[in-house]
């Protein structure tokens, strides 16, 4: 059985018909062909699926898109404007945290998620924030160092 949502994804009002059992994931993907957000393990436990939803970092794979109706959707390719990348985006590409990259839109999206929440995070709000997000090559420490140069950035206004 089909369904009509509309939402707003990345700014832009998006109105369609999905199937009952259709992931957010897959209507992302799929659908819109936004393919930043990526499927690791298809189950919320990896984190690479990770999109802000509502204002909140959420597992795209563990949510149906008719769920999704009415809701307003940021996927990391509605972070850069005009070509600018985000504090956080910025922050993960000269901390060398981006590696073979598979996992990063959804690391990009949990921090900005957490510095929307809160200003001046603490490495334990950090980790917190990346709990249950896989990384196979950086071994985390590149990831964290973004994060907190991310977080500085943001208290001198740069």
């Amino acid at each position: 059985m089909e369904h009509r949502i509309s939402l707003k994804v990345n700014g832009e009002k998006v109105t369609r018909y999905v199937e009952s059992q259709r992931s957010l994931l897959n209507f992302l993907r799929e659908d819109l062909q936004l393919t930043g957000t990526k499927e690791g393990c298809g189950v919320g436990e990896c984190g690479a699926c990770t999109i802000i939803m509502n204002g909140r970092a959420t597992r795209s794979c563990l949510v149906l898109a008719v769920e999704a109706d009415g809701a307003e959707i940021v996927t990391v390719e509605g972070l850069a404007k005009n070509g600018e990348l985000t504090r956080v985006q910025q922050s993960f590409v000269e901390a060398g945290a981006v590696q073979c990259g598979f996992c990063t839109p959804g690391f990009v999206m949990a921090g900005e998620s957490l510095l929307q929440r809160k200003s001046e995070p603490t490495k334990d709000d950090i980790m917190e924030a990346f709990e249950g997000h896989l990384c196979r090559c950086t071994g985390y420490v590149q990831i964290i160092d973004a994060m907190e140069k991310a977080a500085k950035k943001l208290e001198v206004g740069n």
